[in-house]
């Protein structure tokens, strides 16, 4: 009977130990890249292929200028996964396999001007922004909560428009939770999101995560992971100070030389191929800041609909498809999917 027990005893220890080294799981999403054609079933199966459980859709309005006021969305000229249709669409073939959404609206303005510069001139001008942002904005909440939807973007990079209108940011917030029941972030961006003064109000301090790491041309893990320090001590003091968990709303780096220095550029002139510099970026990002429990996951950018088209060892861009990162995430998305 001793000995029963005593292997009993040995058996529990053992299954208790397993489950204390087990890590937490985390959100591993893809950002699901709008495009002209509706999703097939190979289409997302790529996506289970990597075992990612999120994927961002990511529907977009218009802005002919930074200074129009009014934002163009929902039409029948936008390609087919930026409307409203178009990411019901995604959400419903990616859910089919159990890959959990986030809704991630964005604007984009002509010529790629970057949207944290948006900033209206007169109140007059405000107005109407914030009107044309709200019609855009709560169609997407109220399309996330028929999806049932797990995460809602309120906001995509608009750092002057958070910063300028404190008051307008907290009574949208307001009206999504009359529509939107799931958890909230809103995609700040890496040098923005520590001004942000409503994180209090939702579930996720959302970072588009482009913090320069290294100037070395290949920075190796051990280098790249020196260079993420200051910022991840940055991001636990706002995450304590606001009590909310990071989240990464986007991360990633391109396949080129000097991948670290400044990850945002996505100049075209940059098109020195550097695998290595990508894969050793991408898995210092990964095991410095996964192991943290202030720290949900994050969402991979970018991640194209049509797999076996894009991507692959000659190109020099974000996507980790058909490239040896691909292979390194879907490693650590086994490893935090349980």
């Amino acid at each position: 009977m001793f000995r029963f027990f005593a292997v009993l005893f040995i058996q529990l220890v053992l299954v208790l130990s397993s489950c204390a080294q087990k890590p937490e799981k985390k959100i591993n999403g893809v950002s699901f890249v709008a495009s002209r054609d509706e999703a097939a079933k190979e289409h997302v199966d790529a996506v289970a292929s990597i075992h990612a459980n999120y994927a961002a859709v990511m529907p977009f309005g218009f802005m002919r200028n930074p200074k129009t006021a009014t934002i163009i969305h929902n039409t029948d000229r936008q390609w087919f996964g930026e409307t409203e249709a178009g990411i019901i669409q995604y959400a419903e073939m990616l859910k089919q396999q159990n890959i959990a959404i986030m809704v991630k609206p964005q604007i984009w303005i002509s010529h790629g001007e970057f949207t944290g510069h948006l900033k209206m001139e007169t109140e007059e001008e405000w107005k109407t922004f914030e009107n044309s942002y709200s019609s855009f904005i709560l169609t997407y909440a109220k399309a996330a909560q028929a999806l049932n939807a797990e995460i809602f973007c309120i906001g995509t990079e608009l750092e002057q428009f958070v910063i300028n209108r404190p008051e307008y940011w907290l009574q949208l917030i307001s009206e999504i939770k009359k529509i939107y029941t799931g958890k909230l972030t809103y995609a700040a961006n890496w040098d923005e999101y520590k001004s942000v003064s409503f994180w209090k109000e939702l579930d996720y301090i959302g970072v588009d995560a482009y913090f320069p790491v290294s100037e070395v041309k290949t920075p190796t893990i051990e280098q790249a992971k020196e260079g993420l320090q200051k910022w991840k001590a940055e991001m636990k003091q706002v995450s304590e100070t606001n009590n909310t968990p990071i989240l990464f709303t986007e991360y990633g780096y391109r396949s080129v030389d000097f991948a670290g220095k400044e990850p945002w550029v996505s100049s075209r002139e940059m098109t020195s191929v550097n695998l290595e510099a990508q894969t050793n970026l991408t898995k210092a990002l990964i095991e410095e800041m996964y192991v943290e429990p202030w720290f949900k996951g994050g969402f991979i950018w970018k991640w194209f609909i049509k797999h076996d088209e894009v991507g692959g060892v000659q190109n020099s861009q974000f996507t980790p498809q058909n490239k040896p990162v691909e292979a390194e995430l879907k490693k650590y998305f086994d490893l935090y999917s349980n």
